[in-house]
C-alpha cells in the first residue's frame, strides 16, 4: 500500500558513505530500502534490506519489488555500489574486467532501468549516481583505467538520461567524490601523499559525500549535475 512517505533505495549501502546515505535520508523522514551484497536484516519498520549481487539483473528485480512490496513508491534511486581496481593497464585479468564493468555498469544498469520505469510511472523521481573523479584526473602512479572506463561511463549515462526522461518529471544527477575517509581508508592512509592530496589538502569525509547527494535531493531544478566532491581535485588540474 501507497503512503506519503518518499522512499529511496541505496546500493552498497552496509558500510561507509552507503551507511552514511541510509541515516542521511532516514534523518529527513524517509523510508529507505538498502541494499548490499551482504546486509543484515532490519526491524525498523522505516527501514527494509534487501542483500544480492546487483550485477545480477534478477537482484535489481528483487529490490524493486521490495521496496514497492513494503512501501508502494519509488521516489530516489542512489547507485553507490562500485569497485576500483588499481593496477598497470596490461596487467588486468578478464576477472577484473568482469568484476568492474558488473558492478560498476551492469549494476546501475539494471536497477536504474527497473527504478526509472516505476518513477515514470508515477511521473517523477530521482537517480543519483556516485561516480569518482578518477574518470576525469588521471596519474600514473595511481593507473585505474577499469575505473575511469566505468565511472566515465556512468557520468556520461547520467547526462543522457537526465535528458531523456526530463519531461517524465525524473531527474538524474551524480556526484563524484575524491579521496574520502571511509573505514576501508583511515586517516593514516592518506599519510604522505603530499601533491597528491586534493587542494584543500585533506581527504573529505563521509558527510561531504552524503551532503551533496541530499544537496542535489533538495535542488527540484538540478539535473543532468556532476556534482564533484574532490577539495578542488578536478579544478586543481
Amino acid at each position: 500500500m501507497e503512503t506519503d512517505r518518499r522512499v529511496a533505495i541505496i546500493t552498497r549501502a552496509s558500510q561507509g558513505i552507503g551507511a552514511g546515505l541510509v541515516a542521511g535520508y532516514r534523518g529527513r523522514g524517509w523510508a529507505v530500502v538498502a541494499s548490499g551484497l551482504t546486509i543484515k536484516p532490519s526491524g525498523e519498520p522505516d527501514l527494509l534490506t534487501v542483500d544480492g549481487d546487483v550485477a545480477d539483473p534478477a537482484t535489481a528485480g528483487r529490490i524493486v519489488d521490495a521496496a514497492l512490496g513494503r512501501f508502494g513508491r519509488i521516489d530516489t534511486l542512489v547507485n553507490n555500489v562500485g569497485v576500483s581496481i588499481s593496477k598497470p593497464f596490461t596487467e588486468y585479468t578478464t576477472a577484473d574486467y568482469a568484476l568492474a564493468t558488473g558492478v560498476n555498469l551492469a549494476g546501475f544498469f539494471w536497477l536504474t532501468q527497473c527504478a526509472v520505469a516505476e518513477m515514470a510511472r508515477r511521473y517523477g523521481g530521482h537517480v543519483v549516481n556516485i561516480s569518482a573523479t578518477v574518470a576525469e584526473t588521471a596519474n600514473s602512479r595511481a593507473p585505474a583505467v577499469l575505473a575511469a572506463l566505468t565511472k566515465g561511463g556512468l557520468a556520461a549515462a547520467t547526462r543522457s538520461l537526465a535528458v531523456e526522461y526530463a519531461s517524465l518529471g525524473i531527474r538524474v544527477n551524480a556526484v563524484s567524490p575524491g579521496m574520502i575517509q571511509t573505514p576501508m581508508h583511515p586517516a593514516d592512509s592518506y599519510d604522505g601523499l603530499g601533491d597528491r592530496l586534493a587542494p584543500l589538502g585533506r581527504a573529505g569525509q563521509v558527510s561531504d559525500v552524503v551532503d551533496g547527494v541530499l544537496f542535489l535531493e533538495s535542488s527540484p531544478y538540478i539535473t543532468g549535475e556532476i556534482l564533484h566532491v574532490d577539495g578542488g581535485q578536478v579544478a586543481g588540474r
